[in-house]
């Protein structure tokens, strides 16, 4: 089975690059069967305070599994800046594939990639938009084509 296919029923999975998946907030079920298929590192733009309302200690159960487990604090437009953008690109850099990032819907993983395909890659503000929109970005759209100016 690939890895894919073990991550099906994580909401709004995507992969918008060989090897990476965006997603909405998996269940600890979906964070053991992501380990089991071979993801390596779980990249979280959820602040503490979305995670200790959802009532997961998802560090300790990633860590416990086996993979690296990295936090990206991503609570709305303004945290979207190119400091977060390149923390992201170092976060995938050093961790190598395949890597799950999530946030409680997608859409802030989207749109992070998006900045971070047009700051720190080069790509066209109308290219980085649709990367966005294949990574999960739905809402964030409108600021994302305000900051990129797309």
């Amino acid at each position: 089975m690939s890895i894919e296919e073990s991550l099906k029923g994580i909401p709004n999975l995507c992969s918008p690059y060989d090897g990476v998946w965006s997603a909405g907030q998996p269940s600890n079920a979906q964070l053991q069967t992501a380990a089991l298929a071979g993801i390596a590192t779980i990249i979280n733009l959820r602040p503490d305070a979305e995670m200790e309302a959802c009532g997961i200690d998802e560090r300790a159960l990633v860590e416990s599994l086996g993979m690296k487990y990295v936090v990206i604090p991503v609570s709305g437009p303004g945290s979207l800046q190119p400091d977060t953008a390149r923390a992201l690109d170092a976060a995938l850099s050093e961790s190598g594939t395949p890597v799950l990032v999530h946030c409680g819907s997608g859409n802030r993983v989207g749109a992070l990639f998006a900045l971070r395909a047009a700051w720190l890659q080069g790509v066209a503000p109308a290219q980085a938009v649709a990367l966005g929109r294949a990574a999960g970005m739905t809402a964030l759209e409108p600021a994302i084509r305000g900051i990129l100016g797309a």
